[in-house]
């Protein structure tokens, strides 16, 4: 873990994606720590990562079960840091939980069963690339999939400033 500099973690600032809007307040040690876990935990990810069609990039599969182990992650880090990071929207759990039912709920929500569907039909002389590229919702799903990696990369770098360590890929 990045040595934290306790002169830069006096009060934060930052602006959250999903219309949760910005946010200003003081995170305490407990909150700073979560907020490194929860940055290591997205930016590690292949959530946050472009997935390139023009290169042949990533299959549509792995990205939503990347985004969809982010909710079994982000509850335990909060479970595990306990109740002093808070559940008000000023906090790192009220943040977290915010990011998960308004940015990852309604995407996996959409797209998990109409991938699912489409999956079943593949046949076994095709690939799971080849399928998902004949897919006719493809193209449509990696648009919103960047939409998404964009407003997580937003909370990845608002996770980054609460922690008080310097954003990277």
């Amino acid at each position: 873990m990045p040595k934290i500099n306790p002169a830069k973690l006096k009060k934060v600032s930052v602006n959250l994606p999903f219309g949760i809007g910005g946010t200003e307040w003081e995170p305490d040690s407990t909150e700073r720590k979560a907020a490194w876990s929860l940055y290591v935990e997205l930016v590690t990810r292949i959530a946050i990562q472009p997935l390139d069609s023009e290169q042949d990039q990533g299959l549509l599969r792995e990205a939503l079960s990347s985004l969809h182990s982010l909710f079994g992650t982000t509850r335990q880090i909060l479970k595990d840091a306990g109740p002093d990071i808070g559940g008000s929207r000023e906090s790192v759990g009220g943040i977290a939980i915010a990011v998960l039912n308004r940015g990852l709920r309604p995407v996996l929500s959409k797209w998990h069963p109409l991938l699912q569907a489409w999956e079943a039909q593949r046949s076994l002389d095709v690939s799971p690339k080849k399928h998902e590229q004949d897919w006719e919702k493809e193209a449509q799903f990696r648009s919103e999939l960047e939409l998404l990696r964009e407003d997580l990369e937003q909370y990845a770098v608002a996770l980054a400033v609460i922690a008080g360590v310097d954003y990277y890929l």
